[in-house]
């Protein structure tokens, strides 16, 4: 059985995916599955020479890639549930389909979710077309875990909610930088290198121990949300974190290929619809 299995939801970004999958082609360290869920309208993302070299270089090294077809679309928090239910690891890293790791990302979050003992570790994709664009006053909320991560209940706009702006942008990128485990110029810090710290959420790549995350109900609540609801993400992690508390690490090593949204059109925020 892998260590992780790694949870990609797509619908109709070819480019992006089979670059995503490079990045998962790059990871060591750590055993893990892909299980790919394509919700295009037309042929799935997958169905490129680009994503197809990739997908059977990773077979060919004994890594098990599953392609999924999961019609019709039912909302975002409806695809992550079926994701979820494809899944036996211990952890699953849900992975967007428009982000690049680097190497090593993978066997980092993986260490860091064992030492640290939390429901969710998250790497915060980072926008390298941002990289001097700094802003210090989004980043005034950065906290270290300096012992033991403990469970959170955050509020919308209460205490610890304006976290989420640590990932605005190359955030990031900056914050890895005045901590000294990153910066322009350096090797890619190995797996043992990482500082943990404190979030709301984190976007695009997040690492959790699967037994957690069922245990604070998954996706299920899907049926609660319109197919059009965002924030579907964001509640499950709350509810991960109030029960078995998160973390954010340093470096993440995770990229936004800062494509164009795939979700143009979004209702309400599952966080505004569901009870906390």
């Amino acid at each position: 059985m892998a260590d992780v299995d790694v949870l990609v939801p797509t619908r109709g970004r070819p480019v992006e995916l089979a670059t995503t999958l490079a990045g998962l082609a790059a990871q060591t360290g750590v055993d893990f599955s892909v299980t790919i869920s394509d919700q295009s309208d037309g042929d799935p993302s997958w169905e490129t020479p680009s994503a197809w070299t990739v997908v059977r270089w990773l077979r060919r090294r004994g890594v098990e890639v599953a392609l999924r077809r999961h019609l019709p679309p039912r909302g975002m928090a409806e695809q992550r549930a079926f994701l979820l239910s494809c899944a036996s690891a211990p952890a699953v890293l849900y992975l967007d389909d428009d982000v690049w790791l680097e190497p090593g990302a993978l066997a980092r979050l993986h260490r860091a979710l064992g030492e640290l003992r939390c429901g969710m570790v998250g790497a915060a994709m980072q926008a390298l077309g941002h990289a001097e664009d700094r802003r210090p006053h989004e980043v005034t909320s950065f906290e270290p875990w300096s012992g033991p991560v403990v469970p959170e209940t955050l509020v919308k706009d209460g205490p610890g909610w304006d976290r989420w702006r640590l990932h605005n942008a190359a955030n990031g990128l900056h914050l890895a930088e005045s901590v000294g485990v990153d910066g322009p110029g350096s090797p890619v810090p190995p797996p043992e290198t990482w500082v943990a710290y404190k979030v709301a959420w984190v976007a695009g790549c997040v690492l959790f121990d699967r037994a957690r995350l069922l245990e604070a109900g998954g996706f299920e609540f899907w049926r609660d949300v319109p197919p059009d609801a965002h924030g579907e993400d964001v509640y499950s992690q709350q509810q991960v974190m109030a029960r078995s508390g998160a973390a954010g690490i340093l470096p993440g090593g995770a990229y936004h290929q800062e494509s164009p949204t795939a979700l143009p059109d979004r209702g309400i925020s599952a966080v505004d619809a569901l009870p906390t």
